[in-house]
C-alpha cells in the first residue's frame, strides 16, 4: 500500500541544536511506520545559534530532504556585535535596565522591521520554489512548524494558491509568548503580528499544539479544529551510566536572567549552612546557556563555589547527564504568558528516571504532567519552605541509597505513540 506524501516545511534540521529540532526530527523518524511519507523541506544555510553535528546520525537514511537557500538578517547584525546577535537569536534578551543601546537597537529592528520573524525574507522564494515542486510530485497535504512563525505564511500562501490541506504546528504559541513583548514593537507592528497570527489560526485545515493551555488560547481565536499532540522522549542507545556520587541539582538547558528563583537558590544556600552533609556532598550542575544575571544571584547566595558549568553539550551527552544527576531542575518564567510553555526537555527528564523538581508559574501545563506521572514536584517561586523540604527529602533518600521515580503512564509521551497520533490527523486530513 502506497504512503501517504506529507511536506514538512521547517527551519530546525540538523545540524540544528537545541530543543526546537527534536520533535520534528522524530515525527520524521516514525511517521513511515504509520503509512505517511514525509518530505522534509529547510534552509540549505541557515544562521543556527546552536549547532549539534551529532544530530545528523539521528536523520533517517530514507527521509527526503530539500533545501533552499536563505538570506537572514543576523548575518549583517553580527556587523554590529555578533555576541548580541547570536544571543538574541538564541532567546537570550538582557533584562530592560542592562540592555546596551547595540542590544536594544537589535530588538527594535527584529521587532518592527522582520514581522513575524527575521525569516520573513524566506516566504516568497520558498513559494516560487515548492508551488512547482508541490505540483510536479502530487503533494497534498504540507506542515509548517514554528517558531519561526514565518514558515506559517509559507503555508497560507501554497494553501490559497494551491488548495493543499494545511497544518500549522505551534511549538510555541505566536503573540503571547514571554519574549514577543520585549520586542519594542510599535502600535502598527503589534497589530500587524495580531493580524498574521488570525489569518494563519482562521485559514490553517488543523492546528496542532503542544500544550492544553495554548489549545484554550486559540479556541478563542478560531474554529479551525485543535489538537494536543505534546513534545516527548525517544528510546535511547545509551547505556545507563553509574549516578553521580555527589548528590548533583542538574539544570540542562538555557537558564535566562528571567528564570531566576532566587528562592530555591537561598533554600540550598540554607541547606548548605544548615547541613555538615549536604554541604560536603552538594553540586549544582549547569548545562547550557546560563545568563550572567543568572550567575551572578548564585555569586550572591554564595553557591559559586558549588557550581560545575558544563556549557553547552551535544544532546547524546544531555541524556547522560540526566540519567547521571540525582536530581533534575527546571525553571520557567514567572509569568502567566508562560503556563502554556512545556520545555520538551520535561519529557526526556521523565523518562531518565531521575527526580525532577520543578518551578514555574500558577496552571503551568508542567505541573499537571508531573502530578499525573508521578515524576517530580512542582512549585511556585514564593514556595522557599517546600522547595527546601522537598530537596532535604531527596538528600536523606540518596544517602540511604533509596532515591527513585516510580513514574506512571509515560508511554504516552514517546516519539512513537506521538507519531501514531499524528499520523491519525493526517489520515483524517486526506
Amino acid at each position: 500500500m502506497s504512503k501517504t506524501k506529507v511536506l514538512i516545511i521547517t527551519y530546525y534540521w540538523p545540524p540544528a541544536g537545541g530543543p526546537g529540532v527534536q520533535r520534528w526530527l522524530k515525527f520524521v523518524k516514525y511517521l513511515p511506520e504509520f503509512g505517511i511519507e514525509p518530505i522534509v523541506y529547510c534552509p540549505e544555510n541557515p544562521s543556527y545559534p546552536i549547532v549539534d553535528e551529532s544530530l545528523l546520525l539521528e536523520v533517517s537514511s530514507g527521509v527526503k530532504i530539500i533545501k533552499q537557500p536563505i538570506s537572514e538578517p543576523y548575518r549583517f547584525a553580527n556587523l554590529l556585535s555578533k555576541k548580541d546577535s547570536k544571543q538574541i537569536s538564541s532567546g537570550v534578551i538582557p533584562k530592560k535596565k542592562k540592555q546596551s543601546v547595540v542590544q536594544r537597537l537589535l530588538l527594535y529592528v527584529r521587532g518592527n522591521f522582520f514581522i513575524p520573524d527575521a525569516r520573513k525574507n524566506w516566504v516568497k522564494p520558498s513559494l516560487e520554489f515548492l508551488s512547482d515542486y508541490i505540483k510536479e510530485n502530487n503533494i497534498e497535504t504540507i506542515i509548517t512548524t514554528g517558531p519561526p512563525h514565518s514558515l506559517h505564511l509559507i503555508g497560507l500562501k501554497l494553501k490559497e494558491q494551491l488548495g493543499v490541506k494545511w497544518l500549522a504546528d505551534f511549538r510555541d504559541p505566536w503573540t503571547t509568548i514571554g519574549y514577543h513583548k520585549d520586542l519594542k514593537l510599535s502600535k502598527s507592528s503589534a497589530e500587524k503580528h495580531k493580524s498574521l497570527e488570525s489569518r494563519v489560526l482562521q485559514s490553517a485545515n488543523q492546528i496542532i499544539v503542544t500544550s492544553e493551555n495554548t489549545k484554550k488560547e486559540f479556541l478563542a481565536k478560531t474554529k479551525q479544529p485543535i489538537t494536543v499532540i505534546t513534545n516527548g522522549y525517544d528510546a535511547h542507545k545509551i547505556e545507563r551510566p553509574k549516578k553521580d556520587e555527589k548528590f548533583t541539582l542538574a539544570h540542562i538547558g538555557s537558564l535566562l536572567s528571567e528564570r531566576n528563583p532566587k528562592q530555591l537558590w537561598d533554600a540550598l544556600s540554607e541547606l548548605i549552612v544548615e547541613n555538615e552533609d549536604f554541604r560536603s556532598t552538594f553540586q549544582l550542575k549547569l548545562i547550557g546557556v546560563v545568563s550572567e544575571d543568572v550567575l551572578k544571584t548564585l555569586k550572591d547566595f554564595k553557591l559559586d563555589t558549588y557550581i560545575h558549568n558544563m556549557g553547552y553539550v551535544t544532546h547524546q551527552e544531555a541524556i547522560k547527564a540526566q540519567m547521571e544527576s540525582r536530581v533534575l531542575l527546571m525553571v520557567e518564567i514567572d509569568s502567566a504568558d508562560t503556563k502554556v510553555i512545556i520545555p520538551g526537555k520535561l519529557y526526556e527528564y521523565m523518562a531518565s528516571g531521575t527526580p525532577i523538581i520543578a518551578v514555574g508559574p500558577k496552571y503551568s501545563d508542567v505541573e499537571t504532567i508531573l502530578k499525573s506521572t508521578n515524576t517530580g514536584h512542582y512549585f511556585y517561586y514564593t514556595d522557599k519552605k517546600d522547595m527546601k523540604s522537598q530537596i532535604l527529602s531527596y538528600f536523606e533518600a540518596y544517602k540511604a541509597n533509596t532515591l527513585a521515580v516510580n513514574a506512571i503512564g509515560l508511554e504516552q509521551y514517546s516519539r512513537k505513540s506521538l507519531s501514531k497520533k499524528l499520523s491519525e490527523v493526517l489520515k483524517e486530513e486526506s
